[in-house]
């Protein structure tokens, strides 16, 4: 079932026009979420902010495909190449094609400053820039770890008042690699978001999910650089793997509530308002309750139409409001959307541009 039934039954002359102050915010749901807990009728009571305060503003496309792997990691890397990357999912490795952020800084001429990637730390600190010989780290994105930054604060404290904070990996917690801080990370925190390690500890402590944190560092991103192109995955309702049903949908309705939040800093921060569009969708969804080879909402092994088809969502000044997209579309399609949207060309992106947003 896809969102579409359970709601309800580039051109050179277009790029000449984008004006440079555009800017654009990805929020990916690592995790992912079945419609069962979101957009059917009985699970609409968990995302408010995105019923009421987000789809009446956007562009909401119900049928969103997924092709490629369905691990988090190596989908969110196809998401932001438009190319179904085939790396294995635990391996700590750049993706082999050319990202959003390497197109945009080369095509745009963008400083290092204006684009950056906040994200879990599993495997993610590659994802910013690829290997890609014609583009590569040096036209590559920040990328932020939030739990290797609170790690790094607390390395000469008492840890364990974080320790909700500091949990690396809901699926396969033997591949977690071991947390520790480091002077790099201490300077991201020092010398990019303007904090001293005290006050960024003091308001860890206040957060009840890695999420909580990981917005708290976009709304610190946006205030000091506010750079044009940024991109958060959030992941608290990856705590599914754990076989918890209520733990799973408390990360959906905290992923809500985030992504009200984070819409609501774009209109409240001056750089952003008004010239701000957020997509948001999951990398992919979770396997149905009625497949044998599954386990229904705690995993996404079988491949099943429910795990591999999802949604996205557009809202912004230049994208009409409370418009629903049936036909499917492709997840790499994102890519090409936003080169269109920001005046880039990706040359070696695989989907094709959302004439609807772009």
């Amino acid at each position: 079932m896809s969102a579409g039934s359970a709601l309800f039954g580039f051109s050179s002359l277009h790029a000449l026009a984008i004006p440079r102050e555009q800017k654009v915010i990805v929020v990916t749901f690592g995790g992912g979420a079945r419609d069962e807990e979101t957009f059917a009728p009985d699970g609409q009571e968990n995302i408010p902010h995105l019923m009421n305060d987000l789809i009446p503003r956007a562009t909401f496309f119900t049928q969103v495909v997924n092709h490629g792997i369905l691990g988090h990691y190596v989908a969110t890397a196809s998401l932001a190449t438009g190319v179904y990357e085939t790396f294995d999912n635990f391996a700590t490795v750049p993706p082999e094609n050319p990202t959003v952020f390497e197109y945009y800084r080369k095509n745009l001429h963008r400083p290092a400053t204006d684009a950056w990637v906040v994200a879990p730390s599993n495997g993610f600190n590659r994802i910013g820039a690829s290997n890609s010989r014609l583009y590569g780290p040096d036209l590559g994105a920040g990328v932020i770890l939030p739990k290797h930054l609170l790690a790094a604060a607390l390395s000469k404290e008492d840890g364990s008042n974080y320790t909700h904070l500091l949990r690396d990996n809901y699926e396969t917690p033997f591949y977690t690699p071991q947390l520790s801080g480091n002077e790099f990370q201490l300077r991201q925190l020092n010398e990019i978001l303007k904090l001293s390690v005290a006050e960024f500890t003091a308001h860890a402590r206040s957060l009840a999910s890695p999420d909580e944190l990981s917005v708290y560092i976009v709304r610190q991103l946006m205030h000091q650089l506010a750079p044009g192109l940024l991109w958060v995955t959030l992941h608290d309702m990856d705590i599914a793997h754990a076989g918890a049903y209520s733990l799973y949908v408390d990360g959906i309705r905290r992923t809500d509530r985030l992504c009200g939040e984070i819409w609501k800093a774009a209109q409240s921060e001056p750089e952003y308002a008004g010239k701000t569009t957020m997509f948001v969708l999951p990398d992919f969804g979770r396997d149905s309750d009625s497949d044998p080879g599954g386990n229904g909402f705690q995993h996404h092994r079988t491949g099943d139409p429910l795990s591999r088809t999802t949604w996205m969502m557009a809202v912004g000044p230049r994208v009409r409001e409370n418009i629903f997209i049936n036909r499917p579309v492709q997840s790499l399609d994102l890519v090409p959307t936003l080169g269109a949207l920001l005046g880039f060309s990706p040359m070696m992106a695989r989907g094709k541009p959302l004439p609807e947003v772009s």
